[in-house]
C-alpha cells in the first residue's frame, strides 16, 4: 500500500506527528522558547523516539476518494492493514480491501510484496550509510532541521493548550529564493502551513500544510504533486511513552511512480495500538508477548 507515502513525502520537512483537539489559547506569560533551537530539539528527540515505535503495531485503515474532473465521486476503495516493523523498517501489511479479507493466494502476494520492501529499505538503508548520509527506517534520506531552517521561515510563534498540554504553535512557509541541493528539498521550499509543538515532550504534534506550486522529481516519473494538495498529519501519546499516528488526511492530486496516488481526498486512521516486548525461553526460542493498549480519544 503506497498512496499515503505521497503525504508522507510531502512531510520530510518535519518529524511526524500528532494529534491536537481543537486549540484553546492559554493565558501563560512564560516567555516563548527561541523556534530555532526548539526545531533542533525536535529532531533529536524523534530519532530517540523511533527506536520506542519499534515496539508498537496498530491496525491502518485508509479510505480513498476519487473525483473526476467535476468534484463528483467517481470510486472509492477501503484498505485495512497491520503496521508493523520487521527488522527496523515500518511496513504496512494489507488485511482487507473494501472490507474483504484477502483470500489465501493474495495474502502470499502481500507477503511478497512487504518483503520486497523491507529489502528495497535496507539496501536504500545501507546505500546512504555507505555515503556517510542518515536515512529513516525506509531508506529516506533525512532532511535535517537545521537544512529545513535554511529552506523555510517560520512565522507568528504562540502558546495553546491543547488537549491540556501547553503547546507551542508557529506557521511557516518555504522560501522559494533558497538554493536546494536535491530535488526533494523543493518539497520544503513549496511548502505552507502551521506546526504544533508539544512543549514539554519537544515532539511535533501536527502539521498541516499545502502545496503552492506543482513539484516534480524526475520530471513527474518518481512523484508528481500538484499545486493545491494539502494535509494534515496528527499523532497521540500511546500509553504515557510513545507518539503514534492517529490521523493523516489529505486532499488533491498526486502521484507516485505513474502507478500509485490520489486524485481527490484521503484519510488514514490508525487504532488498536499494541506494544511487543521479546524475550527468549529456556529453549531459546523467542517469544513475543503482546500488550493491548487503550486507543487515544478519536479526534
Amino acid at each position: 500500500m503506497t498512496r499515503h507515502r505521497i503525504l508522507a513525502a510531502a512531510l520530510l520537512a518535519v518529524p511526524l506527528l500528532a494529534r491536537a483537539q481543537t486549540p484553546t489559547p492559554t493565558p501563560d506569560d512564560k516567555p516563548l522558547p527561541d523556534i530555532h533551537a526548539l526545531l533542533l530539539d525536535v529532531e533529536r528527540n524523534q530519532r530517540l523516539a523511533e527506536a520506542k515505535t519499534a515496539y508498537y503495531t496498530y491496525h491502518v485503515h485508509v479510505e480513498t476518494t476519487e473525483l473526476d474532473s467535476k468534484g463528483h465521486v467517481k470510486k472509492t476503495t477501503v484498505t485495512d492493514s497491520d503496521s508493523v516493523a520487521v527488522d527496523g523498517v515500518r511496513v504496512n501489511r494489507v488485511t482487507a480491501r473494501d472490507g474483504r479479507p484477502l483470500t489465501p493466494e493474495e495474502a502470499q502476494k502481500e507477503s511478497d510484496r512487504v518483503q520486497k520492501e523491507i529489502e528495497k529499505a535496507k539496501a536504500a538503508r545501507a546505500k546512504l550509510a555507505a555515503k556517510g548520509e542518515d536515512s529513516d527506517a525506509r531508506g529516506n534520506p533525512i532532511l535535517p532541521a537545521s537544512r529545513i531552517l535554511e529552506l523555510s521561515t517560520f512565522t507568528h510563534p504562540r502558546r495553546e493548550l491543547v488537549d491540556g498540554r501547553p503547546t507551542i504553535v508557529f506557521d511557516y512557509a518555504g522560501d522559494p529564493k533558497a538554493k536546494k541541493n536535491n530535488q526533494f528539498e523543493g518539497i520544503v521550499r513549496d511548502l505552507v502551513g502551521t506546526v504544533w509543538i508539544d512543549e514539554q515532550d519537544h515532539v511535533l504534534t501536527r502539521a498541516q500544510g499545502h502545496f503552492l506550486n506543482d513539484f516534480k522529481v524526475g520530471g513527474g516519473l518518481v512523484l508528481d504533486i500538484h499545486k493545491g494538495l494539502s494535509f494534515d498529519a496528527q499523532f497521540a501519546k500511546v500509553n504515557g511513552a510513545v507518539w503514534l499516528p492517529t490521523t493523516i488526511e489529505g486532499q488533491g492530486s498526486a502521484r507516485i511512480l505513474l502507478v500509485d496516488g490520489v486524485n481527490g481526498r484521503f484519510r488514514l486512521v490508525t487504532s488498536d495500538y499494541r506494544k511487543f516486548a521479546v524475550t527468549t525461553d529456556s529453549t531459546g526460542t523467542a517469544n513475543v508477548p503482546e500488550t493491548k493498549l487503550p486507543s487515544p480519544p478519536p479526534p
